[in-house]
């Protein structure tokens, strides 16, 4: 969670990183990705901040402005779920619950749900660092994924998960005691 202009600095960072990114500054037809994720966090810098009305306005703004890009995009993340050097490989639907918590320097491809199971749906997922879920993964119940995971494409995962295994199939098996290689 974001709670000052120091640590805002250090999740930008961060997902610059985490997404492989070396110009400055995205690119007005290119880096669609890089700019949600930039208002991603600069809206949770003025939720968990605001103090003046300056600062009450650039949150309305900021709100609007990631409102318009979640839609451009087809991702539903509520803000305050994702921890630092977050990466959204690709442009297509990303739909994570508002209470699940994902850890540091996770990658998401696309066609990803994270969400809550039927009877408990405000408990979800909470994902460790270092976790690659691959395209199509569905994660869902009140589980939870270790560090140093890879999902692997269209798993359905259920059931919680140790650090350093890959996971694959529906329902998701360990496959393998590898995890996730891609390290920053």
């Amino acid at each position: 969670m974001i709670i000052s202009r120091e640590q805002l600095k250090e999740y930008l960072k961060s997902d610059k990183e985490a997404m492989r990114i070396e110009h400055k500054k995205p690119k007005v037809f290119r880096d669609e990705i890089w700019r949600f994720e930039i208002y991603l966090r600069k809206l949770e810098y003025y939720m968990n901040c605001s103090k003046s009305i300056i600062d009450k306005i650039m949150l309305i703004y900021y709100k609007f402005i990631f409102h318009k890009m979640s839609v451009k995009l087809g991702y539903y993340i509520k803000p305050n779920t994702c921890s630092k050097g977050l990466s959204i490989a690709h442009i297509g639907p990303v739909i994570i619950n508002d209470y699940a918590h994902i850890g540091e320097n996770c990658r998401i491809h696309v066609g990803v749900n994270i969400g809550g199971s039927i009877n408990e749906p405000k408990k979800a997922p909470i994902i460790g660092n270092n976790v690659y879920i691959g395209p199509g993964a569905k994660i869902y119940g009140n589980i939870k994924i270790g560090d140093n995971v890879a999902i692997g494409a269209n798993a359905v995962v259920n059931k919680d998960v140790p650090n350093n295994v890959t996971v694959a199939g529906v329902p998701a098996k360990i496959v393998s005691n590898k995890g996730n290689i891609r390290k920053l």
